[in-house]
């Protein structure tokens, strides 16, 4: 669980970085979320974007991400979500 500290410091991190996935008319399907949970395990922070043309709604959508990739929440603004998943290698030190 991200403590408030925490969640500032990911944000700050998040803000340079370009959304990596874009959700569209499609919805979740079962590579992407394989997609997401590879690139997740390799860089522990991952920026999603979810367009407007998407059936279901952001926060199923946040619930459906977190529960298969086991991450946390550390943003969400708009149509973007910030997502972060510790990894054993540590690459991010949180506050």
């Amino acid at each position: 669980m991200l403590n408030g500290k925490q969640k500032r410091y990911l944000r700050s991190l998040g803000n340079k970085l370009p959304a990596t996935f874009q959700i569209g008319k499609e919805g979740l399907s079962e590579n992407l979320l394989k997609g997401i949970l590879d690139y997740l395990i390799a860089n522990e922070l991952v920026k999603i974007s979810v367009l407007k043309t998407c059936p279901t709604s952001l926060n199923e959508i946040e619930i459906e991400i977190c529960a298969y990739c086991h991450c946390e929440l550390a943003q969400e603004l708009g149509h973007t979500i910030l997502l972060y998943k510790r990894n054993k290698d540590n690459k991010i030190i949180l506050p």
